[in-house]
This record gives structure tokens, sequence and C-alpha cells, in this order.
């Protein structure tokens, strides 16, 4: 759609890769001996990761492709990125419950607190994305000129998801050291997502967790 596509492909391209930040849970080396009782705590936060993280990734999808198709009306835009941000905000927001009720990482000093930061950013992005998705739905799609005006203020705003998920990816290097790094290496689960997101991620999020990569 004209006028609304370069604005968009904007926000897709704002947004593509904030997805990933939960690749940052994803050891790259394991020792043997880790904790029994940490190597669970490990389990019960990776088993929780790879269906919300294709669910977010399938958001952003949605929202490029959406994107790259010159011929969407404003009606088929705003109902898209509605749905993907939903889904974003639900799929973080199941992280964040996930890592929460897991509890702090056992045997790990000022686990607890680390554990909360996590669980804290995550709770933040996924509000932010759930305002982005009450912003997407008040959108006038019947006058073209204020949909791509109130599109482009949408656009505006994913600079705040950008920081959010910087933080986050801070939050979960912070959580992920020592032996709980060790605890994740182990499980499948964590090592599935890491695999898959290495292959395509881009953007903020995959930016900032790439140190993670080993």
């Amino acid at each position: 759609m004209e006028g609304t596509d370069p604005v968009n492909k904007k926000l897709a391209a704002a947004l593509s890769g904030g997805a990933v930040l939960v690749v940052a849970l994803s050891g790259c080396s394991s020792n043997k001996g880790t904790d029994p009782k940490l190597i669970a705590w490990a389990k019960t936060v990776c088993d929780a990761v790879p269906a919300q993280d294709a669910k977010i990734k399938a958001a952003n999808e949605a929202i490029s492709t959406t994107a790259s198709d010159t011929t969407s009306s404003a009606a088929t835009i705003q109902k898209t990125d509605s749905q993907a941000f939903q889904d974003m905000s639900d799929g973080y927001k199941a992280l964040a419950a996930a890592i929460s009720s897991a509890g702090a990482p056992p045997g790990v000093e000022d686990g607890a607190k680390r554990q909360q930061n996590v669980v804290t950013t995550l709770n933040s992005l996924s509000a932010s994305y759930a305002d982005l998705k009450k912003k997407v739905d008040a959108l006038d799609t019947k006058n073209q000129a204020k949909f791509a005006t109130g599109l482009q203020d949408v656009a505006s705003q994913t600079t705040q998801l950008e920081t959010q998920s910087k933080s986050g990816t801070a939050a979960l290097n912070a959580l992920e050291q020592g032996e709980v790094k060790d605890a994740i290496a182990e499980q499948a689960s964590c090592k599935k997502v890491s695999s898959t997101t290495s292959t395509g991620a881009s953007g903020p999020a995959s930016t900032s967790t790439s140190s993670t990569a080993g």
C-alpha cells in the first residue's frame, strides 16, 4: 500500500531480531559435575523456551512478510501487526513466568537477584508490545494519510524496544554465568533454539547476544 509500505518496512526492520533475545539462553560449553539441582532448574527454564521463541519469531516474520507486500491494505497491515504484537507480548510474558516459577538457580551467588532482573525485563518487554498493539488497533485504516502517520509513530517507539532488548540480554548474560551456563548448555531445548537462531538472526537483540555464541 503506497504511503504505508516504507513505514511498515521500517517497523519490520526495527523489530527484526528483537524477537531472538532468548538466544542468550544457550550455553556453548558444558562441564561435567554440575549440581543436579541446577541441571533440573535449567531444564525447567529451557523447556519453556522453544515454543515461545517460535511464537515470537513467527510474529516477526508476519510483520516482515506484510511489509514486503506492496499490495497490503491498511486493514491487513493493522490486523497483522496487531496479532504479531499480541503474540510477542504473550511470548515474553510466558518466558518471564517460566523463569519466575523456576525460582532462583540453586547454589548461585546473587541467583535470586539475577533471576528477578530477567523476569522484570521480560515482563517489561511484554508490556511494551501490548502497548504497541493498542496503538496499532487505534489507527484509522479508512484514512491512508492518518494511518501512515500513526504507523510512523508506532515505528518510532521501537527505539525503546531496542533498549529493553539490550537490557534483557544483559540480564540474561548475568544470570548465565559459571555453572548456570554449564547447566543450560546441557539442555537440548536451549541448544535447539540456539542452532535455529544462528542461521537467520538479525537486528538489535541478535547483535547484542552474539557474544553468547560459541
